[in-house]
């Protein structure tokens, strides 16, 4: 896709945004009528991720030429996503302290979604045993990227070991990657009005604009804490990136397609063909981005972390519990460790919250106080997390 079709479809999909506060803000039941259209497009990125994340893998392993380049690529991947993350929560803690958003707070009791508190005995060995599956296609069925994406890179390992007799394999997934790419560009034509739908959608399932207020007002503090967090934290990948790479502000706007759709999909795994195609165009090998970004969608949360962090501390601050200051390293480590096993799908920093609360030994019934704000919240942290991503390829390519 050429510079000028691309800003001007970026400039469609942010009015396709706008629009859609307008309509679901005004018009909730009309909103709500139009949600299939949101659904559609979100189905229709989905339609590609698993086909596209394997190929991807796999075709760009096989064009390091050696299993050493994929030593020291993988190991700079990880390097700067636990490091991003690990940032993150830092960050989530230093301003929840700072603004203290649920101290003196008056709440009342409400009830957690049964599928949170089943996740309650969630433990650091179901993160690490979701790292392989038992059944491939059960876990493409349920798009849980992650066991997928180990098998690829074994896959692709073994490949390279076979020399001549491989070659053809690759190829073949050459071919897969290039055609899914292609297809993801048609999809990404159907981007402002499937944003459109979905963020007026979901403002309708709200109540609409002056319901959503209500519900802001009651814990409006908390959201001005993470809105803060996140902020922070984007600006300073912004300027890790200029200082790293020389890159700046025409990467961001390269990246605007996918960071929209982030913020109305509120899916990383989503956003991801968008997020690979919006690198490409900017410049990005395809060796760093087919390897870096499938990683980084599953494992790289960098605003889940932030939020799960500053969201624990408010429950605490609301209950009137003080953390001592032991207690706030074991948030900031369990926080950075359940971000790596949050899927990237709507609401899974609710989920993985729970091994977070556990940890420090605060009520799961706090997460009921978060309920209210968490969808719109969730769309600022998946933008973060795809930021994150992005910035993250640009830095590993310049490094490798």
């Amino acid at each position: 896709m050429s510079h000028k079709h691309a800003m001007i479809l970026l400039a469609f999909i942010v009015l396709g945004a706008v629009s859609g506060v307008f309509l679901g803000w005004y018009k909730p039941d009309t909103a709500i009528q139009i949600s299939w259209l949101g659904t559609l497009f979100l189905n229709a990125l989905k339609m590609t991720i698993i086909p596209l994340v394997i190929a991807s893998i796999v075709s760009g392993i096989g064009s390091l030429g050696n299993l050493k380049k994929l030593g020291k690529l993988g190991g700079l991947t990880l390097l700067y996503y636990s490091l991003s993350t690990a940032v993150a929560v830092f960050i989530g803690l230093v301003v929840v302290n700072w603004i203290q958003p649920g101290a003196g707070m008056q709440w009342s009791q409400s009830e957690v979604p049964e599928y949170i508190l089943e996740k309650q005995d969630t433990g650091a060995s179901d993160i690490i045993l979701s790292l392989v599956s038992p059944n491939l296609i059960a876990s493409a069925a349920e798009t849980q990227l992650l066991p997928l994406i180990v098998f690829a890179i074994l896959f692709s390992m073994a490949l390279s070991t076979l020399g001549e007799t491989g070659r053809p394999v690759f190829q073949l997934f050459d071919g897969i990657n290039e055609a899914m790419m292609k297809l993801v560009i048609w999809v990404m034509h159907l981007a402002p009005l499937g944003i459109f739908a979905l963020i007026a959608a979901r403002l309708g399932n709200a109540g609409g604009g002056e319901h959503f207020l209500s519900e802001m007002k009651a814990v409006g503090w908390h959201v001005v804490t993470v809105l803060t967090g996140l902020l922070a934290h984007g600006i300073l990948l912004f300027i890790i990136l200029l200082l790293t790479t020389r890159r700046g502000i025409s990467y961001l706007l390269g990246m605007g397609r996918a960071l929209v759709t982030a913020f109305g999909t509120a899916s990383s795994s989503a956003t991801l063909p968008l997020t690979m195609e919006c690198v490409r165009e900017n410049g990005i090998s395809h060796k760093t981005s087919k390897f870096v970004l499938p990683l980084g969608a599953t494992i790289n949360m960098d605003g889940t972390a932030l939020y799960e962090a500053a969201a624990v501390m408010f429950i605490a601050q609301a209950y009137g519990i003080d953390l001592s200051l032991t207690q706030q390293a074991i948030v900031f480590i369990t926080a950075t460790l359940a971000a790596i096993g949050a899927a990237g799908i709507p609401e899974a920093g609710l989920v993985t919250m729970v091994i977070v609360l556990s940890a420090v030994g605060l009520p799961l019934d706090g997460i009921a106080l978060l309920l209210s704000v968490d969808w719109f919240l969730d769309r600022f942290r998946t933008s973060i997390n795809v930021w994150s991503d992005s910035v993250g390829s640009a830095i590993v390519d310049r490094l490798t």
